[in-house]
């Protein structure tokens, strides 16, 4: 018998450590079996009798890694690098699994809960035996407590960590902040996996199985997340106002929040963002700014004004980092902001050295302009360079950088480079300090004093490593403070956990109107298909109200149509920027607006049906809504009419049928401009979007055709003939 084998008998038999045959658990909708080599053999979906795991795949269903083989012997005979030991026994013992590992002294206990709709695996501790030879105190760093071959079902929510089909889901879900919840795809099957991390939380962490039918899947969560006191995800998708799109302020003071609501309402939007910095100086602090005088007073009248416009009032913000001109960096920077490397001072220095020289090489870390900061006790250093060979150094540093206050340094002395942001206007917190917490009870009292029910956690990416823990983990701490938990909640970045904080996917930042509608198609749809996986909706924005000018076209009527169309079909909100100066700037302000209006009112009143939605998705496609005289909906393809007067740009003209005939809707870019048409004035009349029957004047044996705000063109001219006569019109 080889050593490890033997090694392994004798801590079996000193433990009692049998392995069993067959382990089974089961409740009302699923059955889970083990074989006595610890792997999972069957996940059997009982109402549709379906197996759920890939056949003739087996692999462990639990593991233990540790970064480099730690006791003695291991470490004598393996490599050193990060080393996964898999299950080779399992023996259940009331309601816990007591797991032994291949070449590893460690039993690991894990308490199983079986209840009507899902089954809860809980790592609770570890068994460390005495081995043949030299006995040292060692770890587990890493530890997977549940791991399933799943095979595919159509769909994949790696968000939610979800495989499911029409007609069965399953769902691998951690129950704690602290679970690492993983998969790799496979091919066939993805490896569904629930860990645990010794640097965040080995032990007390957690995770639930859920096997149901599809339609009871988000029910069977809710069920989790209330008996575990997560953060309602299924509630807040369920909400009322879920799909409510909303229009944010950008700028916005008690003397001009009149003028935001008048556009909000405008384009049909039911909620208003504000952004921080409209009323705060700086991010960490939030000192008021001179605009709101009466600082929370003023606040409390914007906000108050949103809810008197039948509008609810939002809130974006930062919430992981400092401003850099706020108290917590300048002129006495916070011992709790984040270090991304630590270095050692080899040489004093004083208050006017402009070299640093450290111990350790500074290879790799930024030259990015901006991000050279070096936190040296309470004074930050800007650098300029680094050498990478002996003796390192740090070059034509700038002192006193950021406000700071230069000082002597001492040899030997620990220091760090500063986590600054890749928007380097802010510093990023140790989320392992009390900052966070600091930070979240001020953004609590402002929310609940100004009554914001909607939250953006913007900058969410901006945490130190393990990310898939501190992504969520910052939000979850600001979240827990909330006194009036908001109706649902979006984010720049997410972790698996954050599922049930951020009912609502990102914004993307905006895109020059040239690029909107490729942006669509690049990024938002591919987006809302990766949601919906995950049962979320995304946010189709931010959408920047660009007008025209020199260099760019401006957003027009039919960017504002791709948009809400593409939207409305991945059941999606969108949201636009509102500036008031570009709002004021552009000359179909009106039209756009009552665009995004009418797309809006016709989603929340449930016109489009599923085959439409299913039509709206297609990204190679334009679309428009009318609203015909009726007050009704209508929705059509649409085709542009290219070249138009040879190829002027400040013309737009799409084709589309309604009520078998050619209609066109034509609107000027950033002006009017008149267009005359070689046709009789019989072939051809025009209306305004209210139906009024506009009149259209002869010139000559043609018609002049005066263009400026959206009008509609009736004809029976055919589509070949429309693009004939509007490539070869004359524009004046």
């Amino acid at each position: 018998m080889k050593t490890g084998a033997l090694i392994f008998s004798l801590l079996l038999l000193s433990t009692g450590l049998r392995a069993q045959s067959r382990i089974t658990f089961e409740n009302d909708e699923f059955r889970l079996i083990f074989n006595d080599k610890a792997q999972a053999v069957s996940l059997l979906h009982k109402a549709s009798s379906e197996e759920c795991l890939m056949r003739g795949v087996r692999v462990p269903a639990f593991t233990a890694m540790q970064y480099r083989p730690y006791d003695n012997e291991n470490h004598l005979t393996f490599v050193t690098r990060p080393t996964t030991y898999k299950a080779n026994s399992l023996r259940r013992d009331g309601d816990t699994l007591r797991i032994g590992f291949e070449h590893l002294e460690y039993i690991a206990v894990v308490s199983v809960k079986v209840t009507d709709h899902y089954i809860i695996f809980t790592p609770e501790y570890f068994i460390k035996n005495k081995q043949l030879g030299i006995n040292l105190e060692t770890r587990i760093d890493e530890l997977t407590f549940l791991q399933l071959p799943v095979k595919n079902r159509g769909h994949f929510g790696e968000w939610l960590n979800v495989a499911w089909d029409d007609k069965v889901a399953v769902n691998l879900l951690g129950t704690d902040v602290h679970t690492m919840i993983d998969d790799i795809d496979e091919g066939g099957y993805h490896l569904m996996r629930a860990g645990s991390m010794k640097k965040v939380r080995l032990t007390g962490t957690g995770a639930a199985l859920i096997v149901t039918n599809t339609g009871r899947l988000l029910d069977r969560i809710e069920e989790v997340e209330n008996d575990f006191g997560l953060p309602h995800g299924v509630a807040d998708r369920r909400h009322e106002f879920y799909p409510y799109s909303y229009y944010e302020c950008r700028n916005v003071t008690p003397e001009t929040v009149d003028e935001h609501i008048k556009y909000a309402k405008m384009g049909g939007f039911r909620m208003m963002v504000i952004y921080y910095p409209d009323f705060a100086s700086s991010m960490g602090h939030f000192p008021w700014k001179e605009s709101y005088p009466n600082g929370m007073k003023d606040l409390q009248f914007v906000t108050g004004k949103i809810k008197d416009a039948g509008m609810i009032p939002g809130f974006h913000i930062h919430y992981n980092k400092a401003q850099i001109n706020d108290p917590y960096v300048t002129p006495v920077p916070d011992t709790r902001l984040n270090l991304r490397k630590i270095f050692t001072l080899r040489k004093a220095i004083d208050e006017n050295s402009t070299i640093i020289e450290v111990e350790e090489n500074p290879e790799g870390i930024t030259l990015y302009e901006g991000r050279r900061m070096l936190k040296l006790g309470n004074e930050i250093i800007e650098y300029g360079g680094y050498t990478t060979q002996r003796p390192y150094r740090f070059t034509d540093c700038k002192r006193s950088a950021l406000g700071t206050h230069a000082a002597p340094h001492g040899y030997g002395m620990k220091f760090g480079l500063l986590d600054v942001d890749n928007w380097p206007i802010f510093i990023r917190f140790d989320q392992r300090t009390s900052l966070q917490d600091e930070v979240a009870d001020r953004l609590s009292y402002i929310i609940e004093k100004a009554g914001f029910r909607f939250v953006y956690f913007d900058g969410a990416e901006d945490v130190g490593r393990p990310y898939w823990f501190n992504v969520p983990y910052a939000q979850l701490r600001v979240y827990e403070k909330f006194v009036k938990k908001p109706y649902f909640s979006q984010g720049a970045c997410k972790g698996h956990f954050s599922w049930h904080i951020l009912s609502r996917g990102n914004a993307f930042d905006t895109f020059i109107p040239e690029e909107i509608k490729e942006a669509v198609n690049k990024r938002h749809v591919p987006s809302a298909a990766y949601n919906a996986d995950n049962f979320t909706a995304i946010d189709f924005g931010w959408i920047a109200f660009t007008p025209p000018g020199d260099n760019t076209i401006g957003i027009q009527p039919d960017m504002v149509d791709y948009i809400c169309a593409h939207a409305v079909g991945w059941d999606s909100p969108l949201s636009l920027v509102g500036k008031l100066d570009q709002l004021k700037a552009h000359p179909r302000t009106k039209d756009n607006m009552r665009l995004f209006r009418n797309w809006e009112n016709a989603k929340l009143s449930d016109y489009f049906s599923a085959e439409q939605k299913a039509m709206l998705r297609t990204i190679t496609k334009d679309h428009m809504l009318l609203v015909n005289k009726s007050g009704g909906y209508e929705l059509y393809e649409c085709a542009q009419i290219k070249n138009i007067a040879g190829n002027d740009s400040h013309v737009r003209a799409f084709v589309f049928k309604r009520h078998g005939k050619n209609w066109i809707r034509i609107w000027h870019t950033s002006g009017s401009a008149t267009l005359k048409l070689n046709i009789p004035r019989s072939k051809i009349r025009m209306y305004t979007p209210a139906w009024e029957k506009d009149k259209i004047k002869t010139d000559g044996q043609g018609i002049a055709l005066q263009v400026g705000d959206i009008r509609y063109l009736e004809t029976e001219l055919s589509t070949e003939e429309i693009n004939e006569i509007f490539r070869n019109v004359t524009l004046r």
